[in-house]
């Protein structure tokens, strides 16, 4: 099988802080650095570098950072036909902020990915027929990523939503029913349930809140503290992997390109979450986004 994305594109600018600012406050940054984001990107890169074919659909603008993240793209490994490229637009850009023990802030300007829509799905129309597990996020028009999950999963597919950014007043029921593995964090889950998760228990407690709201599969990203899950047919919780930590900005999204691959290959869920994890504790252990994202001969190594 394959895996699709439907997502965002985006260009990263990334400055290094000792710590993240207050608000009003400047900091002097030690260093910055561009690199190719967005949440479908990332994801679309973590999934290719274990060894999935990907097929990613999105826009860019013709400008400067719209052509350097293609090349970025093309260089791991990731097919690009389905990238639509606007000439009248432009490409989505993140400002982060990410401080020294790995924590990170990031504000968002959508670019083309805000416009994405019929036009791009009718072009990725075959590769969405095809994929085994879509990938979703937040930061691309809702209807495009409904559309795009009821066509993969009429032909049996798995649908990831990755709640992000979480919208103030939660998922709608139909939303929750148009897809079957929902994947927040912390954040993103005090959002959706109005409780942020500190623990094991915790963590639990939160998938069980969200399948009572009507997802099927529910994993709650703890970050440091792990990963906790819940579906009809497993629940559990999988303790973090001790790495060094310098840069949380890819974890979420190298978990969720790992736990699509894992699905893919047939792996049950308890499995994938524990491949998953080790995929996003590995991304923290170096700098960027996309380019953070582990091999497969790394996670296997992490694993064993």
């Amino acid at each position: 099988m394959a895996i699709a994305v439907v997502g965002s594109i985006n260009c990263d600018v990334i400055a290094y802080v000792e710590r993240l600012p207050e608000p009003g406050e400047t900091l002097l940054a030690s260093a910055y650095r561009l690199g190719l984001g967005g949440k479908g990107a990332n994801q679309a890169v973590a999934a290719r570098r274990l060894g999935s074919t990907v097929g990613l659909v999105g826009r860019v603008g013709d400008d400067a950072f719209g052509h350097a993240v293609l090349d970025e793209l093309r260089r791991f490994a990731v097919d690009t036909a389905l990238v639509a490229v606007d000439p009248d637009g432009a490409t989505g850009m993140a400002m982060i902020h990410v401080a020294a023990d790995g924590e990170n802030t990031i504000a968002i300007v959508p670019g083309g990915n805000g416009v994405l829509g019929a036009a791009d799905l009718e072009k990725g129309r075959a590769t969405l027929l095809s994929a085994g597990v879509l990938l979703l996020q937040l930061e691309v028009p809702l209807e495009a990523s409904l559309a795009a999950a009821a066509l993969v999963r009429s032909h049996g597919g798995v649908a990831i939503l990755d709640p992000a950014p979480a919208p103030a007043g939660g998922l709608a029921p139909e939303l929750l029913a148009a897809i079957d593995i929902l994947t927040p964090n912390e954040t993103e889950t005090a959002a959706l349930t109005g409780a942020l998760p500190r623990s094991a228990d915790d963590g639990i407690a939160a998938a069980r809140a969200l399948r009572q709201r009507g997802a099927a599969t529910a994993i709650v990203k703890l970050g440091a503290r792990g990963v906790a899950f819940s579906s009809a047919a497993a629940e559990g919780f999988e303790p973090p992997f001790k790495v060094e930590t310098i840069d949380s900005v890819a974890a979420g999204d190298c978990f969720n390109g790992a736990l699509a691959h894992a699905l893919d290959r047939g792996s049950g869920l308890a499995a994938a979450v524990r491949y998953a994890a080790a995929a996003g504790a590995l991304s923290t252990t170096r700098k960027g986004a996309a380019a953070a994202a582990p091999s497969a001969d790394e996670v296997a190594r992490l694993l064993s």
